[in-house]
Order: C-alpha cells, then structure tokens, then sequence
C-alpha cells in the first residue's frame, strides 16, 4: 500500500488567464465564430445545397415585393383617375330592384336577366331567373403609332382645348324606296325595343323582355346615330332625353373595354358629331375617364374589363391574357376624345398600346396571334392566324387610324399593308365547285379552310382603301371575297349566312362551296356582309351590290322579324320553315347593319363621305382629322 500523498503547499496567488479572442460572453462575436465552425463541418455537398435555398428564398422575397409594389402603384394610379366626384354606390337593393347585383354567378359574360314591361308599359325593376345565359358577340382589332404633323392641341402649350362645335349631318334628298324599307324595319324593331326595354342593354323580343349586359342602355346608345341619318327626329330625341337624364356611369359595374368603347364611347361620339349636342361629349368625357383604370397593368396591354365604378381592373376569369382584337379596336375611339377635350391622357393610354404591338416579335408577315399577356406585353398561343374572332378588326384599324388621321402616320399603313400581303401568301384560297375565294386560317403550319362571317368586313375594308389610294390589286381581291361573302348567304335555305362556314377545297359530287357544322348554322343578324357592300357600292357604284343588299334586308324581315316589335338572332340558317329564334337582338342590329343598309341604298355619296368620315368597327362615324 502507498502511503498518502503529502498536502499542497498553499498559494497565496491566483492566476487568471485573460483572452481577446476566444472569450464567452454571450455576445454576436462568439455566435459567428461558432456558426463559422458548424459552416465549416458541413461537406461541400450541404453547403452547396444551403446556398441554393438561400438564394431560391430571395429571389422570391424579390419578387413578391415588386408585386405588391406595382399593384400598391395600380391602387394609387386608380384613385388619381377616378372622377373628381368618387361614385355613391347604391344601397342594398331590394328583391324587386332597378339594377342588377354586382355580384354575378357567371361570366363570359352571363349576368342577371330582368323582367321586361307587359302591356306596353314598362314596369321598372320587376326581377326574374338569371338562368340563361347571353353571349358576348364582336371580336375586332387595330394598331397605331404617333408621327409628326399628327399630334393633338395641347393644353399646356396654350393651344385650343377643344375644336368648334360640329355642324349637324343631315340627308337632303328624300329617301328612295329601299331607303324606305330600311326605315320600316328599324322603326319595327325600335317599336319593340321602346316597348319591352326600353333604357335597357338588349330585347328579347319573342318573350317581350330584355336581358342586361352592363345595364347601360346599350341598344338605346348604338342606335342614336343610326336614327339621326334615317331621319328619325322624334325618336332621336326622346332617346337624348334619356342619355340626359336617366344615364348615368355612377354604377358598381363591370365593363368590357372593347365593347363598351366600341359601343357606348362610339356611339355617344357619333351622336355629338352628328347633332352637335354637347351632352353627348359630357357623357363620352365621363365614360372615357372611367375606363382608363383598365390600362393600369404592368405591360401597358389593357386587361379587358374595368368596373367604372370603383376604377379596378381585371382580365376575364377564363384567362390571364386580353385579345388582340380587343386592344388594338379602342384607337379610333380615345384618340377623337382627346382631340375634342385636350385630355392627351386617353391617346397616350391607347397609342402605348400601338407602339408596343407594332414592335412585337412573333408576327408571321404582318399577320398577329389572337391573344397577348397583360403581365409580360408577349404574344401568346402563338403560330395561329386567323382574321375572324380574336384578331379581325386589328388589320381594319390599322387602315382606320391612318386615314382618321390625315394619312400622316406612315408606320400604320406599313403594317396594314405587309398584313394584307400576308393574308395573300398564307390565308387565301379558293373553293369547289364554283372556285369562291376565300380566307381561311393558319394553326401552326396547318392551313383550315374555315371563315367566320366576321371576315366578311375585309371586302369592303380592302376598297375602303383603295378609295384613298392603295393598290389596285386590293379591290380585285376585294371584289372576289364581297362575291364569296354574298354566296355565304345565298347558298342558305334563309339567304342568311351562318355565323361560320367551311369550304369545299376538293371536287364533291352533290356538294356546295359552303358547308356548315350544326353548331356554326345560327345567323346573329350580324352586319359585316352589308358593311362591306355599303362600301363595294360607294367606290364602284356598281348597282348589284344594292340589289344583293334588299336580298339579305328580305330575309332578315322574312326570317328574323317578329311581330309584336323587334328581330331575332336564329339558330338555323338552313332551315326556312325553321329557323327557331335564339330571343335575342344585339344593339348592333341597330347600330351598324340597319344603318349600313339604309347608306347602301342612298345615291348621295357625300352623306358621310368617305372622304370626310371614317367608321369605327361599330359602324359609328368619326371625322377624319384634316376635314374635321
């Protein structure tokens, strides 16, 4: 055994070791070296994939935060554009209320139904089912670049705000006989409109209704120019009384831009220009400054509706992205606000638009797709190319714009030319057995020899420009596709085209040029046929094309009319015993085929000369610049 270990000697110090590095004191330098450590354990593999994360975390913190900037910008850019006056919404409506909620089950857009008057008299606000649905009609489109010699007054610059007052258009010469028939037929279907809705969108004249739309009095608004030119005066007025006293834009409703530019900012345009009356431009001032809110997207590409009375925005619930059509067809419309109110903001708003399009990649020789992102200002579901719905009216308000415009803006007219070059290389095509020609459409290299009645407008929008001095060749092949649309409807049990056809390309015993699938068969007494022989007529005087016109007006009257009031859109063109009516008439059967007629059959070509007046693609007249 080991004896005990002798006792420590005692100290009389105590040591302390002091340290500048490796001290703990719970403090953020002592955290860092000791992360660094655990940093520097891991295998290069984890720390690889921690900075990976890292940097996925920022890159979405990033954009997160510029999406709830451009949308805080959104927000302040819409309440600087509302009116100076902010809208009182209505109170909570009752069962039997005057409007319909703003809060609808559908879109596209299917919105509320309300009763119609009985017995003559309107019964306001009697509400019924919201069950069926209403369908959303016109698809146009257009393009537009500012050059000089083409800008607007401006108010800063101490220019003018505002031009004259115009001086009123009227016809001088008596109407002839199918002038006459025209008058009849529009003072029927204004009979049934007056009647069963009158102030409302659209009559349902078979039930002796109406439906809603934007509860605007849609019809009322697109055919106010229409009853000037028939020289309807009594009509006229009481329908300005209307617009003075019942319209109003103070409603928590949402619009479509296109259409409610075409229609309601076109319409009241048209009527100031015809009348001179001032309460028109008042009510266009105020409908415009309500629709500017919808270009308020990150691309400038307008979303494609607006509520006009809160100033949001959005696109449709069924995509992202807005149709071509769509925002290149509101040109014509918000350049003339701003030259008769010196408000630039509303030609810069649509011309940003223009200027954008004209630059875009993803074109095939001029001709555009049919949708565009609102987001990232790109073309989308490329490499399908069609002039009817989506895209038609782009290539009609290229020229449009050009002439509107004095014929200044050379950039428009390139591009309306190389697209109508581009029609000739990809779309055109000729038929069997009676070699029609006509267009059809590209999917991505595919050609489809289908044609909407929608491309029925080119005929007359080709002579339109060869009227101010385009090619020759366009009226050739103008005259070839006014024959086509014309064999659309004549080769109908009706005489009415359907709404699309397909064409024969292949030698088919017992077969016609024109084939219709059941589901394309309904006629939506749609006006571009007659538009483009109003046009044909005017620069060839060529008196076939009056005759072809009374054709289609008999078998509108024979087929479409109904008795109590009104025309109806049919489901079956190749039906004549038939036809069954769909119980509805588009505010464009008034607005533009009635008045497209009632022009084709006038002999006096300085009533709304195509020298002074161009037509948006709601057939409302506008001046052109250097003639206003």
């Amino acid at each position: 055994m080991y004896p005990p270990p002798p006792p420590a000697p005692p100290r009389d110090f105590i040591s302390v070791t002091l340290s500048l590095g490796d001290r703990y004191d719970n403090s953020k330098g002592w955290r860092r070296r000791s992360c660094w450590r655990k940093w520097k354990q891991l295998s290069r593999l984890q720390r690889n994939l921690a900075l990976f994360l890292a940097a996925i975390l920022v890159v979405f913190g990033l954009l997160a935060y510029l999406n709830l900037a451009e949308q805080w910008r959104a927000l302040q850019a819409a309440e600087q554009l509302r009116p100076a006056h902010a809208p009182v919404l209505p109170p909570p409506q009752k069962a039997n209320a005057d409007l319909p909620s703003p809060q609808r089950p559908h879109r596209d857009p299917h919105y509320l139904q309300i009763g119609a008057p009985q017995g003559g008299q309107e019964r306001e606000g009697a509400l019924v089912s919201a069950d069926v649905p209403r369908t959303v009609i016109s698809w146009r489109g257009a393009v537009i670049e500012p050059e000089q010699g083409t800008e607007l007054p401006s108010r800063a610059a101490g220019a003018p705000s505002k031009p004259p007052a115009p001086r009123p258009v009227v016809q001088d010469t008596a109407p002839s006989e199918r002038q006459k028939g025209v008058i009849a037929a529009f003072l029927h279907a204004w009979k049934g409109y007056r009647r069963f809705a009158w102030g409302r969108d659209e009559l349902k004249p078979v039930s002796r209704s109406f439906s809603e739309w934007f509860g605007l009095g849609l019809t009322l608004i697109d055919a106010l120019d229409t009853m000037w030119i028939l020289g309807l005066k009594s009509e006229f007025q009481e329908a300005r009384n209307w617009v003075a006293e019942k319209l109003t834009f103070d409603k928590d409703v949402e619009v479509n831009l296109f259409e409610s530019t075409i229609r309601i900012l076109g319409g009241l345009l048209s009527a100031y220009h015809l009348s001179g009356d001032r309460i028109f431009l008042s009510k266009a001032e105020d409908f415009g400054r309500r629709l500017l809110p919808a270009f308020r997207t990150p691309s400038k590409i307008p979303y494609s509706d607006v509520n006009i009375g809160t100033g949001m925005a959005r696109p449709p619930r069924w995509t992202s992205d807005s149709t071509v059509a769509e925002v290149t067809s509101i040109q014509l419309e918000f350049r003339e606000l701003s030259r008769l109110t010196g408000v630039q903001t509303f030609r810069e708003a649509a011309e940003a638009v223009s200027r954008h399009i004209h630059s875009l990649a993803g074109k095939k020789d001029g001709l555009v797709p049919m949708f565009i992102s609102t987001h990232s200002g790109l073309f989308t579901h490329p490499n399908v190319f069609t002039l009817g719905a989506r895209a038609d009216s782009y290539y009609e308000y290229l020229l449009k714009q050009w002439i509107q415009g004095g014929k200044k803006e050379t950039r428009l007219l390139e591009d309306y030319l190389t697209a109508i070059q581009g029609v000739k290389k990809h779309l055109l095509r000729r038929s069997e057995p009676s070699k029609l020609t006509f267009v059809g459409e590209l999917a991505h290299g595919h050609f489809s020899a289908k044609m909407d009645h929608l491309v029925c407008f080119l005929p007359g929008t080709l002579a339109l420009g060869v009227h101010h001095g385009l090619p020759a060749e366009h009226m050739e092949l103008a005259l070839l596709l006014m024959e086509t649309c014309y064999e659309m409807n004549r080769q109908m049990q009706t005489g009415l085209s359907p709404e699309i056809a397909h064409f024969n390309l292949y030698p088919k015993a017992g077969y016609q040029d024109v084939q219709v699938k059941p589901s394309d068969r309904h006629n939506l007494l749609r006006p571009e046929t007659v538009e483009s022989l109003f046009y044909l007529y005017r620069v060839t005087r060529d008196r076939k094309y009056q005759d072809w016109g009374w054709e289609i007006l008999q078998s509108f009257n024979k087929h479409t009319r109904v008795p109590s009031g009104g025309y109806s859109s049919i489901n079956n063109v190749q039906d004549a015993q038939r036809p069954q009516p769909r119980d509805k008439m588009e505010s464009f059967f008034l607005g533009e085929t009635l008045k497209y007629l009632y022009l084709l059959f006038s002999e006096d070509a300085g009533l709304l000369s195509l020298d002074t007046h161009v037509f948006n693609t709601e057939a409302h007249p506008l001046p052109i610049w250097s003639s206003a």
